[in-house]
Formats: C-alpha cells, sequence, structure tokens
C-alpha cells in the first residue's frame, strides 16, 4: 500500500450519465429547489410577521424550515452544477466537508421533530399547564439542543472519516457524498467506522424517533378519549401535518443508513437519497401550508395586504 498514490479527489457519477437526461433533469431539480428556499422562507417570514402565529408550534416549525433550507443547500447546488458541468468532481476535502454538514443538519431536524411533537404531546395531553412548561427559554434550550446533538453527531462520524485513505477507486456512484457510499472506496480497515456509524444512529436517530413515537402513542391515546367527533377531528388536523413530515423523514432516511451496504442496489440508494434530502425539505412547507388552518390564514393576510400596499402605491405615482 506504500507504493500507491493516495487519491485526492472523487468523480460523481451523479443521477445519470446520459447528456440528454442530465439536460432534462436540471430544470426539474432547478424548481425543486427554488420551490425549497421560497416555501421555507414564506414560512419563516409568516411565522416572524404573524402576531397569531407567536406559540411554541410555530416557533419550531420557523426553525425547522430554516434547517431545511439548509438541508437542501448541502447537496442540492452541487447536483446542478454536476448536471450541466463535464468535470464532475470534488475533492476530498470538500467531500468531508458535505458529509459534515448533511450529518449536522439531519440530526438537527430529527431532534426539532421530536421537541414539535413534544409540543403536540403538551398541547394535547396536558393543555392546562401548556404555556408553563412550553414557555420561550424551553423553546430555545429545545432549539439549541438539537443543533447541538446534530454537531455531536456529525463530529463523531467525521472524525474517524479523517484517518481513512483512498488509493484504488475514486468513482462514487451518487450525486453527493454521502458516508456508506464513500466507506466503500476504502482502500484502509473501515470496520470501525461501520461500528460508530451503527451507534451514531441508534443513539441520536431512534433516540429522536422514540422520543416523536412515544409523544404520538400518548396523543393518539388522549384524542381517542374525546366524546366529540368534531373535537377529535380538530385534535388529530393540528398533528397531521407534523406525523406526515415526520414519517417522509425516518422511513427513507432509516432505510439508507440502516440496511446493508451494497453494490447492486445504487438507483435505489439515490432514490431514496432523493426523498429526504431534496424532496422532503420541499414537501414540508406545502404539507404545513395544505394541512394548517392558522398558516393558510396568515399567509392570506400577508398576501392580501402585499396587494393592497401595491395598488396603492402604483395609484399614487403620477401618470
Amino acid at each position: 500500500m506504500e507504493n500507491q498514490t493516495e487519491l485526492t479527489e472523487f468523480l460523481l457519477l451523479g443521477l445519470s450519465r446520459d447528456p440528454h437526461l442530465q439536460l432534462f433533469l436540471f430544470p426539474i431539480f432547478l424548481v425543486i429547489f427554488l420551490v425549497t428556499i421560497l416555501g421555507n422562507t414564506a414560512i419563516i417570514l409568516v411565522t416572524k410577521m404573524d402576531a397569531s402565529l407567536h406559540s411554541p408550534m410555530f416557533f419550531f416549525l420557523g426553525h425547522l424550515a430554516f434547517v431545511d433550507i439548509c438541508y437542501s443547500s448541502v447537496t442540492v447546488p452541487k447536483l446542478l452544477e454536476n448536471l450541466i458541468m463535464q468535470q464532475k468532481t470534488i475533492s476530498r476535502g470538500g467531500c468531508i466537508v458535505q458529509i459534515f454538514f448533511f450529518f449536522q443538519i439531519a440530526c438537527t431536524e430529527v431532534f426539532i421533530l421530536s421537541a414539535m411533537a413534544y409540543d403536540r404531546y403538551v398541547a394535547i395531553c396536558d393543555p392546562l399547564h401548556y404555556i408553563t412548561i412550553m414557555n420561550a427559554e424551553i423553546c430555545r434550550q429545545m432549539v439549541g439542543g438539537a443543533w447541538t446533538m446534530g454537531s455531536l453527531y456529525a463530529v463523531m462520524n467525521v472524525l474517524p472519516l479523517l484517518n481513512l485513505q483512498y488509493c484504488r477507486n475514486n468513482t462514487l456512484n451518487h450525486y453527493s457524498c454521502e458516508l456508506p457510499s464513500l466507506l466503500v472506496l476504502s482502500c484502509t480497515q473501515t470496520f470501525n467506522n461501520y461500528i460508530v456509524l451503527l451507534i451514531s444512529v441508534l443513539i441520536f436517530g431512534f433516540g429522536s424517533f422514540l422520543l416523536t413515537l412515544i409523544s404520538y402513542i400518548h396523543i393518539t391515546a388522549t384524542i381517542l378519549k374525546i366524546r366529540s367527533v368534531e373535537g377529535r377531528h380538530k385534535a388529530f388536523s393540528t398533528c397531521s401535518s407534523h406525523f406526515i413530515v415526520s414519517c417522509l423523514f425516518y422511513v427513507s432516511a432509516f432505510f439508507r443508513y440502516m440496511k446493508p451496504s451494497s453494490e447492486s442496489l445504487p438507483d435505489l440508494d439515490k432514490l431514496v437519497s432523493i426523498q429526504y434530502g431534496i424532496l422532503t425539505p420541499m414537501l414540508n412547507p406545502i404539507i404545513y401550508s395544505l394541512k394548517n388552518k392558522e398558516i393558510k390564514t396568515a399567509l392570506s393576510k400577508i398576501f392580501v395586504k402585499w396587494t393592497c400596499t401595491e395598488n396603492t402605491r402604483r395609484n399614487l405615482v403620477p401618470k
């Protein structure tokens, strides 16, 4: 191994090697990226501007929207670049940095989802103490804790990655640097990396999943005790959007990182990664906008206010 040259960059094969298909995919993913940025930015602005949305639930929703913007920005710009450029390489350092931020933001997202599930648990199961329990300081600590957990998760997996060497194959059959794909290429022992990945996913991934699951078990049990059909429907409607978002993320992410590493299903790995890394950040604001009455009302008020302001400005401009 001493006579082998260590590789310093990787070749990303992307979604397809067909140049015509790449040109077709570029506008699709560009639109997805723009919708993600605009949709989540709209959620952030509406939760800040509308006083009726200054509650813990929308505080967490605003932070989730910010995380989704960061999440999509980690991989999609490089994907778009590779779809139109002939040179589809990424440096080893750039690859490791991409993995770090991907892990950090993904872990932050799952803990924010857990915080949102706990918020709904308190609101439905202990409404009389909701204001006391979910005060502003507690909410800020939960978000800060989510970012801390995300940073710790990323550091745990990236530090062992720095010791690996790559000297045989530099081709990543993926559109971004993902840890499972990168470990397969190493010409040094990666057993410890897989162990760290498995342990960290079990601790952070299943830990946050259990927090969300336990919250929803209590929520469901409480809702089923409500005698009024209208009351049950109202209670379920406040949780349905968050439940859908959580399922979209957890199912695809666990499938990607908990299944055995395989070279035989690279296209399936790409599709699953697109689901939780690109489509979910775009779908989150759409789901919350469609399922949440308060968000729809606030967006309508802001749109009407903006329209009226524009009409007034135009009328004041001398002709």
